[in-house]
């Protein structure tokens, strides 16, 4: 048969099975038949080594990506396009490429927009003509002198601003073709990287923000967070991944890091004298849960593991390497560890990484662990005492996790001036400045309200979360800051509340936003009115994480926003009006029925 009657997505399958079907019988030391002669490709062995068309294949540590795609293809399965990209293209190996299309004035194309994302760009088409660029800020922690360079940087090679995002994590955006190189020397410059901040990589790693002058933590997590980037930077194997992967450390104390949303969670635990022994000495500890993803409607399960603090990265190793070798690569929809673990199991997953990281995991009964429950929901917001006799922290909010250039240099003066030089990023899309003495709180609120900033925050302000939207997302299905604003302003017009309510809104089925775990969640869509299409949401109530964990529940379908802050307000005033004595939102909303919560709304459904 002519390879005419094959299309081209036949003919890279067949080479790529072919292909896959060669290394796998190098892997396992088995004959490989060379197809060199046809003009495909050609697998040799010999010395030990294997070669593909007479380039040396990896040998380092790497190699384990190549031979998951292998036997992938060699079982006859059908790698995704993305793995096909990977395979054919090394993404940490197109530096030059990138600086000479910037050079060029150029943005990438075909699976290269992909490919780029392995440097921290983002081709966000048709969104905007632009790349958005996401960094790598491990803990969340950064310096007052990064964050004037960095604004700086914004102003010369991007759009002026700069948001937080809900990894404790700063994005630019706006940044043209002829810029990226720019972009990519302006951060190293200022001891940032980008690299493996998007595709398939394990992004930022997240700690308590209060790491260190929290008086009611069990143990600082950034220095965890810092010790896992270096891990991962340096280990070649963390970028094989089949899709991304998050890493969080919660330290116990006052502000949440959402480490039970992540894929894998370190929660810090205590063992107290009376549970203590010999073999498990009393102090802190950190309980190991995998399989977080709200997005999928699922959280991070305990593994009934438990680990000191120094065996916490090497044990994240171990566990991203058994990923690495058995995630799915055919489908990107099941590519996350949840369906690892699903498809596994807790023990047989566990039993792979003890393998992996060549010892047995110390296993402990929950029913040992004190754990302990601190987190004050107002926490990130406002001035509160440290640990630090004298000293004080102010959690400044930022507008749907954006700052202006120039609110980025007040905040930085500030930092230097009357603070210990940190900036601190928060997972709740705002900033903490620490080490603030007690004469100094006046000029302090001053100057970030002279900036065009607050430390004040109604209760629906402090806990309200917005991704990109559709003002700089392709996937977006609304622009979600922008309705995030107006309906944050729609209920401070209304009521002043005791308690906070968060409200969480995404734009799409990624859930940047993690919506459902909000008070109220909302998940974008679009709405027909007439011969037209209008910006909408779908609503959830009753999410929650840590000790109020749960995925929230679907109230409202389909609802135009122009139409969505009377019905949320109407579901507020319902909730003030027949709450119990001390009753949060989330324990009124899940002890309500759907069917009344709709009643509340007074929402017509169809």
């Amino acid at each position: 048969m002519s390879d005419k009657a094959f299309t081209n997505e036949q003919k890279q399958y067949l080479c790529g099975f072919s292909f896959g079907a060669d290394v796998a019988r190098a892997v396992s030391g088995l004959p490989v038949l060379s197809n060199s002669a046809g003009g495909g490709t050609s697998l040799t062995i010999g010395n030990g080594t294997a070669a593909v068309d007479g380039n040396a294949l990896p040998v380092g540590p790497e190699r384990i990506a190549l031979e998951a795609q292998a036997e992938t293809v060699a079982a006859g399965k059908k790698l995704c396009k993305e793995e096909l990209a990977k395979q054919a293209k090394n993404p940490l190996d197109m530096w030059d490429e990138i600086v000479g299309r910037s050079d060029a004035g150029e943005f990438p194309t075909g699976t290269d927009v992909f490919l780029t994302k392995f440097h921290g760009l983002f081709h966000v088409a048709p969104a905007q003509d632009s790349f958005m660029m996401r960094l790598r800020i491990p803990g969340g922690l950064s310096r007052a002198w990064q964050l004037t360079g960095l604004a700086d940087l914004s102003d010369r090679s991007a759009g002026g601003y700069l948001d937080v995002t809900t990894r404790a994590n700063l994005q630019f955006r706006e940044i043209p073709a002829d810029q990226a190189a720019n972009m990519l020397y302006g951060i190293r410059e200022l001891d940032v990287i980008s690299l493996g901040s998007g595709g398939d990589n394990i992004r930022n790693c997240t700690a308590s923000c209060l790491s260190g002058i929290d008086p009611d933590e069990l143990i600082e997590t950034i220095p965890l967070a810092q010790r896992m980037h270096h891990y991962i930077l340096n280990h070649r194997e963390m970028y094989g991944l089949p899709r991304k992967f998050n890493i969080a450390f919660d330290g116990g104390g006052r502000i949440a890091s959402l480490e039970d949303t992540n894929d894998i969670g370190f929660k810090a635990v205590r063992i107290d004298a009376s549970n203590a022994s010999d073999d498990l000495p009393e102090g802190v500890y950190f309980q190991l849960t995998l399989g977080g993803i709200t997005g999928h409607q699922d959280f991070a399960r305990p593994t009934g593991v438990l680990l000191k603090p120094d065996e916490c990265v090497p044990v994240a190793g171990a566990i991203v390497r058994v990923f690495v070798k058995n995630g799915d690569r055919t489908d990107r929809k099941k590519a996350r560890l949840k369906y690892v673990l699903d498809d596994w199991g807790f023990d047989r997953f566990i039993a792979e990484v003890e393998k992996e990281h060549g010892s047995t995991l110390r296993r402990v009964d929950e029913s040992l662990l004190t754990i302990v429950e601190n987190e004050d929901r107002m926490a990130h917001v406002g001035f509160h005492e440290q640990k630090q006799k004298g000293r004080y922290y102010v959690g400044v909010v930022l507008p749907v996790g954006r700052m202006t250039s120039d609110q980025a240099r007040s905040l930085a003066e500030i930092a230097d001036e009357f603070g210990n030089g940190e900036i601190r990023w928060t997972v709740w899309q705002n900033l903490i400045i620490p080490g603030i003495r007690e004469r100094d709180l006046a000029e302090v609120q001053a100057a970030i309200l002279a900036c065009g900033l607050d430390y004040r925050a109604s209760s629906f302000r402090a806990g309200l979360v917005a991704c990109t939207g559709s003002a700089g997302c392709k996937f977006a299905g609304a622009d979600t800051k922008a309705n995030a604003m107006a309906l944050a302003h729609a209920l401070e017009s209304q009521f002043e509340i005791d308690v906070p309510i968060n409200i969480h809104l995404t734009g799409c089925h990624h859930s940047c936003a993690q919506h459902y775990i909000g008070d109220i969640g909302l998940i974008a869509c679009q709405v027909e009115r007439g011969d037209d299409m209008v910006d909408g949401y779908h609503v959830m109530v009753g999410g929650g994480w840590g000790e109020r964990r749960g995925i929230g529940r679907s109230l409202l379908q389909s609802i135009a926003f122009d139409e969505l802050p009377p019905l949320i307000t109407n579901l507020i005033d319902g909730y003030l009006a027949e709450r119990q004595v001390d009753e949060s939102f989330v324990a009124f909303a899940r002890r309500k029925t759907i069917e009344e919560l709709r009643s509340l709304t007074h929402a017509t459904v169809a």
